[in-house]
């Protein structure tokens, strides 16, 4: 799929980035999503099986954004965190299925005895 964002905002108070798409499609995806899904070695690990449950996120910020090529956004999250290059298409995807995500993640801290505060 050939997806390009017509336009990009972050929103610090509320800690979303908005992205609008030229589809017409629209996401607010909460920075906390976006860490805990960062496409990086990092968070997804090596292979499959191999991915790290992002713990104590809720309050992360994203403190500013490059641009990769024409293809990508390259976030630096409040925690330290530069490694994920978000592509379009994977930024779409996020958006496309925010709420399953958010639930399979909730549902990992359970599980782990984990949270999401700090």
């Amino acid at each position: 799929m050939d997806v390009h964002p017509t336009d990009i905002k972050l929103h610090q108070a509320s800690r979303v980035l908005e992205i609008h798409f030229a589809d017409g499609r629209a996401f607010r995806l909460p920075y906390e999503l976006l860490r805990v899904y960062s496409p990086s070695a990092e968070v997804r690990g090596h292979g499959p099986g191999q991915e790290v449950l992002q713990t104590g996120k809720r309050d992360v910020t994203i403190t500013t954004v490059e641009p990769v090529g024409h293809y990508a956004l390259r976030p630096s999250f409040s925690d330290g965190h530069d490694s994920g290059i978000f592509s379009w298409e994977y930024l779409y995807e996020l958006g496309e299925h925010q709420d399953e995500l958010w639930q399979r993640y909730v549902d990992r801290l359970a599980k782990a005895g984990a949270s999401r505060e700090p």
